[in-house]
């Protein structure tokens, strides 16, 4: 196949191991920034959620690591515990083709774990080390882990290290690693705030920037549907059974909505799980292990706790509040409608939330605009009836406007045709052009 990942020349093991996972064609990020970091060049990857972004930097790290140097040769970073684990397991899936010779080694590192047992585990160096900044920080600090050999870091989900505050440990951990330093930070947005490190340690690198092809994915139906005075919870709970999905997660925008709403639907007799900032690691870990199970028809969810998990077989999601910043309501709805499935998007809205979904409108979100009357869908129609009576009015001819709009002056003085005819001829063209515009 000419457009596979064998043009990209990896060992035969990864190859293989692609095969047996079911990946054919290489997705965008893959093909643009792979043969950069082959080559050895700090790269910055910009792209939306689901784009294959952990292949693309697995691939190429894998591939560079020498079997018979045991220390570490690369250092991946995660803000989140799930989202580090999930990195090791796909790590896991490539590595396990490795010949008996030459088998590379890995090791994840995140709080919530007995920190003395993995000082012990780490008498004997692993080639990659996968983990959240704080644990592998500690580490390093209590020279157990040993990465000034190492001359390559990997930065996931970078925007969320900063929102977090964990850039100050990445900061720390590439400051004890080797000069020649190969930096790849990978984020689906670059914050203003995370310059100052980026130009800190990245000379000129190539920044790969792939667009989404549209804001949200193309099988997503976006449902609007108005609070109208009524009870948040009642509207949540009818909205739940109506769908009965095969699994929703319900966004909040803080932890104590979130164990609220939770708890609120727990009593109308749904299963229920949760994921936020409050839980335990071994509450954490337990809550994954149950969604995995599909013990839970429903997730309630804050943002930056479930951000780079990725849930299998989300059919709906549901926003019991718009969030603040309307970039995350992309990154929430994407959890739905993955690998060419359909999706549903519900979103609750109030009166205030009205400037929101005009910006997220011009982002490119179609909404429908529905409620849920006698437990049927009704259609309401634009949400914004003066705005659409405003936009089907009929036209008036500017011809007829302008005769309309400029009258001619109570006193007459000399010359006053030809500068009438002039104010109207320039309203004649201001008019077309407004109706071009329009069209």
């Amino acid at each position: 196949m000419e457009n596979s990942f064998k043009r990209f020349d990896l060992k035969p093991f990864l190859l293989e191991a692609l095969k047996s996972i079911g990946f054919q064609e290489p997705t965008e990020i893959q093909e643009r920034i792979i043969p950069t970091i082959k080559k050895g060049d700090s790269a910055i990857g910009q792209s939306q959620t689901g784009t294959g972004k952990t292949h693309a930097y697995l691939l190429p790290v894998v591939d560079s690591i020498n079997p018979k140097k045991e220390q570490v040769q690369a250092v991946i970073t995660a803000p989140t515990r799930e989202l580090a684990t999930q990195i090791y397991e796909e790590l896991n899936k490539l590595t396990k083709f490795c010949s008996e010779e030459e088998i590379i080694t890995s090791k994840l590192f995140i709080g919530g774990t007995d920190k003395l047992r993995t000082i012990e585990k780490l008498k004997t160096q692993p080639h990659i080390v996968v983990g959240t900044p704080g644990r592998i920080n500690d580490l390093v600090k209590e020279q157990a882990l040993f990465v000034h050999t190492t001359n390559r870091l990997v930065v996931d989900e970078a925007d969320l290290m900063l929102d977090m505050g964990f850039i100050n440990d990445v900061d720390q951990i590439a400051g004890k690693m080797g000069q020649d330093l190969q930096i790849l930070v990978f984020s689906a947005t670059i914050p203003e705030k995370l310059k100052p490190f980026l130009k800190k340690y990245l000379e000129n690198p190539t920044f790969t920037h792939v667009a989404p092809k549209q804001i949200a994915a193309e099988k997503i139906e976006h449902l609007l549907i108005p609070l109208r005075h009524r009870n948040k919870l009642d509207v949540i709970y009818e909205i739940a059974n109506q769908f009965n999905p095969y699994l929703a997660l319900i966004f909040t925008n803080t932890k104590k909505m979130a164990d609220e709403v939770a708890d609120g639907l727990i009593e109308k007799g749904l299963k229920v799980g949760r994921i936020h900032g409050d839980l335990t690691p071994r509450e954490r870990k337990k809550m994954m292990k149950q969604i995995k199970d599909l013990e839970y028809q429903y997730i309630v969810a804050t943002d930056l706790a479930a951000r780079g998990i990725d849930i299998e077989g989300v059919s709906h999601v549901i926003n019991y509040e718009l969030p603040s910043d309307l970039d995350f309501y992309i990154h929430r709805v994407g959890r739905t409608a993955r690998a060419g499935y359909s999706g549903i998007a519900a979103s609750i809205y109030e009166l205030r939330d009205q400037d929101a979904l005009n910006r997220l409108e011009k982002m490119g979100i179609e909404f429908k605009h529905v409620d849920l009357r006698d437990h049927e869908w009704v259609d309401l129609g634009a949400r914004d009836k003066r705005k659409e009576r405003k936009n089907n009015a009929p036209q008036a001819e500017p011809e007829k406007l302008a005769h309309k709009t400029i009258r001619k002056p109570k006193t007459v003085k000399p010359g006053y045709k030809k500068k009438r005819q002039q104010e109207i001829e320039k309203f004649i063209k201001k008019e077309k052009r407004k109706i071009r515009n329009k069209k």
